[in-house]
C-alpha cells in the first residue's frame, strides 16, 4: 500500500460516522492565517475531505468603510454586537452545508465567535451574551472542535511583518502583539488550543499546523509533515498562587473509562464546565485510543450532548474510579499549558496530585517551563503517571 493510500484508509477510519470537524484560526496580524487556511484545504481534500473555509466577518465588514477611529463606546458595543451575530450566521450556513455532505468535512474558521471579546470590556462582553441568549461555554468550548493560534509575526518573526497584503490592516508592530495576546485570552481554556509560535520559519510553522490537526483528528500522518512536536507531561509539586499565572482559566473535569471488550482499546468519557451551577455550561467528550499492530496509537475524539453522556455514563468501568479535576489553562511564553489538579473523592495514589501538560517541540528542561511552577521530574513516559493507570481500583 503507498503511503497516500495509508494516509487515506486512516482517514477513513476516522470518518466513521460521518465527520464534521471545525477549526478557528485566530491570532494577531499577519500570523499567517491565509496561507494556512489553504495549506490545511489542500492537505484534507487530498485525502478525500470536502474542505469549506469560512471567511473573516471583520474583514468584510471593516471593508465596507467601517473605521474603529470613528466609533465611540456605544457604536463600538453594537458594532461587535452585530459582527458576533453575523458571523454566527455565516458560519451556521456552512455547518448546515456538512450535515447534508457524504464526505468527512473540515470547516475552517478565519476568526471564531470568541475573537470579538477581545475588543471589548468583560462587562460589555457579557451584556451582549445575555442579549443574544449565549453564554462563553457555548461559544468557545462547544462551538469549535479546534482552536489553532497563529502567533503574529511581530512577535519573532518582526522582519516578516508587513501590512501589505490585506487592505484592512493597519496595526503597527506593538498593537499587533496586544492584539495577539488578547486573541490568546479570548479563547484561553479551550479543550483542544494549540499555540503555533514563530520558532521556526514559516514553512515549518504550516506544517506545524497540519500537524496539529492531524494528530487531533487520528491521522497518521507518518514522515511527510516531520513533526517535531510532542506532548509533554510534568509532576508539580503545588499549585502556584493565582497572581503567578497572569490570565488563566479554571474548568471543572469528570472523567470516566467506558467498559471495552478489546484490550487494545481505551475509551474516555469528560464532563467539563465551568460556573456549574449554571445549565449549558457543560461540554461533554468521547475519546477512543486504539492500540494498532505497528505500535502506533490512534486517538478519535467526539464531542456529544448531555443525553449521550448520560446514557454512556452507564457503561462507566466500575473497576475504575471516577476522576475529578480542577483544570488549570494558561500561556506562558507563547506555549499553551494544562495543570490538572485531582480531586477529591479520589484514589490515594492521586490524593495532592498536580500534573501539567504541554505540547511543544522544544527540551523538556526547566528553560522551557514556568518558572514559577515547582517542577519535581518529567512523567512524559512514565506509565504510572497515565490516567489509566491513576484511576484503577
Amino acid at each position: 500500500m503507498s503511503q497516500q493510500e495509508s494516509l487515506q484508509s486512516r482517514s477513513n477510519a476516522v470518518s466513521s460516522p460521518h465527520v464534521v470537524y471545525k477549526v478557528v484560526l485566530t491570532g494577531g496580524p499577519c500570523g499567517g492565517k491565509s496561507t494556512v487556511q489553504v495549506r490545511l484545504s489542500t492537505w484534507f481534500e487530498n485525502l478525500g475531505w470536502k474542505v469549506y473555509r469560512v471567511p473573516e466577518t471583520a474583514t468584510l465588514l471593516l471593508g465596507g468603510g467601517v473605521r474603529f477611529d470613528e466609533l465611540n463606546e456605544h457604536t463600538i458595543a453594537d458594532f461587535q454586537e452585530n459582527l458576533l451575530k453575523t458571523l454566527l450566521q455565516i458560519e451556521q450556513v456552512y455547518f448546515d452545508l456538512s450535515q447534508n455532505c457524504p464526505k468527512p468535512c473540515l470547516i475552517i474558521c478565519d476568526r471564531g465567535a470568541m475573537d470579538p471579546s477581545a475588543f471589548i470590556d468583560a462587562g460589555t462582553w457579557d451584556r451582549i451574551l445575555a442579549k443574544i441568549g449565549k453564554n462563553n461555554v457555548q461559544l468557545r468550548d462547544s462551538r469549535y472542535d479546534q482552536i489553532i493560534h497563529l502567533v503574529t509575526a511581530a512577535i519573532g518573526a518582526e522582519e516578516f511583518y508587513s501590512l501589505e497584503n490585506n487592505a484592512a490592516r493597519t496595526e503597527g508592530l506593538e498593537l499587533a502583539r496586544k492584539l495577539d495576546a488578547k486573541a490568546g485570552r479570548a479563547w484561553l481554556g479551550h479543550p483542544y488550543y494549540d499555540v503555533i509560535d514563530n520558532s521556526s520559519d514559516f514553512e515549518e510553522k504550516c506544517r506545524r499546523c497540519l500537524s496539529a490537526v492531524s494528530a487531533r483528528l487520528g491521522i497518521d500522518i507518518g514522515d511527510r509533515l516531520m513533526p517535531q512536536s510532542k506532548r509533554l507531561k510534568f509532576l508539580v509539586r503545588a499549585l502556584p498562587s493565582n497572581e503567578k499565572f497572569g490570565e488563566f482559566q479554571d474548568f471543572d473535569v469528570i472523567q470516566n473509562y467506558l467498559k471495552s471488550p478489546d484490550d487494545n482499546i481505551q475509551e474516555r468519557l469528560r464532563k467539563r464546565g465551568q460556573n456549574i451551577h449554571l445549565v449549558g455550561h457543560y461540554t461533554y467528550m468521547v475519546s477512543r485510543r486504539t492500540s494498532l499492530s505497528d505500535g502506533s496509537v490512534l486517538e478519535t475524539r467526539r464531542q456529544i450532548n448531555d443525553r449521550e453522556y448520560q446514557d454512556l455514563l452507564l457503561q462507566a468501568d466500575r473497576t475504575r474510579f471516577t476522576a475529578y479535576k480542577l483544570r488549570r489553562c494558561f500561556i506562558w511564553n507563547h506555549q499553551y499549558f494544562q495543570m490538572d489538579v485531582y480531586q477529591e473523592p479520589c484514589h490515594e495514589r492521586c490524593r495532592g496530585l498536580i500534573l501539567m501538560e504541554t505540547y511543544s517541540a522544544k527540551e523538556s528542561n526547566a528553560r522551557s517551563l514556568p518558572p514559577f511552577v515547582d517542577v519535581v521530574k518529567d512523567v512524559t513516559d512514565d506509565v504510572c503517571y497515565s490516567m489509566y493507570n491513576l484511576t484503577l481500583m
